[in-house]
């Protein structure tokens, strides 16, 4: 069985603007070990106080929940510098960082290979009179096989009867392809089969996914990883497509539970701030949504267009999106899982609205079919339950914006004033007021996205999408307007008729 290593709270932490707090590392630490990861590296040794603290809470709570082994600190070569820090925080595991490049050891460090690996020995040494365990990083290894093999190997030599429980091999800087990293890790295992190797992908040519895969085929025993491919530059290798790649590509064994792969991915990508491309293999919005009519099709014929990736493995299910492309098929599925039953007739009208709206570029959901089976079948306006009449936003400097809202509910108006942080937070405020008088629950709203089509003009049409949580029914609901404000109100107005129905 492969080991998994995660370094999203350290590497990952290296992302251009992401910086996790206390309890958010606390949280995806947690999440984590739920989910299977064998070890975690939660931090970099002499950060800051800030992160002394959060690594004692982190260690802490793990040894209270007998996971303190699976807790790992990246170290350096400092004489014992970052194992007192990382003895302090409550850990006893290092991940010592070492040059694994003559380039490096010689050009940053200013010093001789031997002189390096003394230094390492020592250090070594120190942590495991300390009872701490070592792991070691040789940074820019990749490098080092690609000009400087010597020094790799007279390093390795050097450390092989140290005690240093696994030595990892990082692609620091992502120039390998899956060919010379299979024949870089076979030529090191191949020399030193008793040791224990790890290897480490970087993102820069697109490869990382692919060079892991390689790497195990070469007989690697660990393999770091990221959630959501977080790390510096192009990031590392994605924890849910390298999970995907080693059950379905190469039929091998890990501890990761898929199903819960997109839920930590999700809190992940909230906290992180990044966000997660709608195709990204796995946990993208977008990659269990069928779009072309005939994929729908044949979908109903057998299965016709299924892989091994089916959605319920990672906690997902199978979507057919609506749009100029699609056909009867798409309708039907969405419309019958609904429950709505429409005849031959019906179904070609929506169908050619479905398309006349997907030329405009408006994106058409499950949730939106409702509305656009009343429109186009001329169903009486009144039948909607919630109406939002009439409404007026008042935006000042220095004061908090103001919105007023009128509104039917059950064919009974209500008026309703309100202050909020935004425009559309004052008139989510005048709502909760309103339903509050009802004694009606309101959703939580957990996403609002506002999309704006590339090189637009300041009068294009926008759309925002609204994700909703009601009593643990998740659902969307979009708007099309000139003004985002104004279309999210639209959505709005849509979330409200559509939980009359549950």
């Amino acid at each position: 069985m492969i080991e998994i290593m995660d370094t999203t709270l350290r590497d990952g932490e290296q992302t251009s603007g992401v910086s996790f707090s206390l309890q958010e590392k606390l949280s995806i630490t947690r999440l984590l070990l739920d989910m299977g990861v064998n070890r975690i590296e939660i931090a970099s040794a002499k950060v800051s106080e800030g992160e002394f603290q959060t690594v004692k809470k982190i260690t802490h709570w793990a040894k209270e929940a007998g996971q303190l082994d699976k807790i790992e600190i990246l170290g350096f070569v400092d004489n014992g510098v970052s194992l007192n820090w990382i003895q302090s925080a409550g850990c006893y595991t290092i991940n010592l960082l070492t040059k694994g490049s003559y380039k490096h050891v010689t050009e940053q460090l200013r010093k001789t290979p031997e002189q390096h690996l003394a230094d390492i020995k020592r250090d070594v040494q120190l942590a495991h009179s300390m009872g701490i365990t070592v792991n070691m990083y040789l940074e820019d290894w990749s490098n080092g096989m690609l000009h400087s093999l010597d020094y790799v190997l007279f390093m390795l030599d050097g450390l092989q009867n140290e005690p240093i429980k696994r030595f990892m091999l990082p692609d620091t800087l992502g120039i390998l392809n899956p060919n010379n990293t299979y024949e870089f890790c076979r030529k090191i295992l191949e020399r030193y089969p008793d040791k224990h190797f790890d290897f480490h992908a970087h993102n820069d040519y697109d490869l990382a996914v692919a060079n892991v895969m390689a790497a195990v085929e070469a007989g690697v025993h660990g393999i770091h990883i990221t959630m959501n491919g977080l790390g510096e530059r192009a990031g590392n290798a994605p924890l849910p497509s390298v999970i995907a790649v080693l059950h379905d590509q190469l039929k091998i064994k890990t501890s990761i539970k898929e199903v819960m792969m997109n839920k930590v991915s999700r809190v992940v990508e909230t906290y992180s701030g990044q966000n997660i491309s709608s195709n990204q293999p796995i946990v993208g919005e977008n990659v269990f949504t069928q779009t072309a009519g005939i994929h729908a099709d044949g979908d109903n014929k057998n299965n016709l267009y299924y892989n091994d990736l089916h959605p319920d493995r990672f906690g997902r299910v199978r979507e057919y999106a609506m749009g100029k492309l699609s056909g009867k098929a798409n309708i039907k599925k969405n419309i019958a899982a609904l429950g709505i039953e429409l005849d031959d007739a019906d179904m070609i009208k929506v169908t050619n609205r479905v398309i006349e709206l997907g030329d405009r570029k408006e994106i058409i959901t499950q949730e939106d079919l409702p509305f656009i089976i009343s429109d186009v079948l001329n169903t009486n306006e009144n039948e909607k339950k919630v109406k939002i009449l009439s409404y007026t936003l008042v935006l000042s400097k220095g004061l908090h914006p103001v919105a007023t809202i009128q509104m039917e509910v059950d064919d009974k108006r209500y008026e309703q004033t309100a202050s909020g942080d935004g425009q559309y937070d004052a008139l989510a405020q005048a709502l909760v007021t309103v339903y509050g008088k009802l004694d009606r629950p309101l959703p939580v709203l957990t996403n609002y996205k506002v999309i704006i089509p590339p090189g637009g003009q300041t009068n294009a049409l926008v759309q925002t999408v609204i994700s909703w949580d009601f009593n643990g029914n998740l659902f969307k609901t979009r708007g099309l307007d000139a003004d985002q404000t104004a279309a999210a109100i639209q959505a709005t107005e849509k979330m409200l008729n559509i939980i009359e129905g549950m």
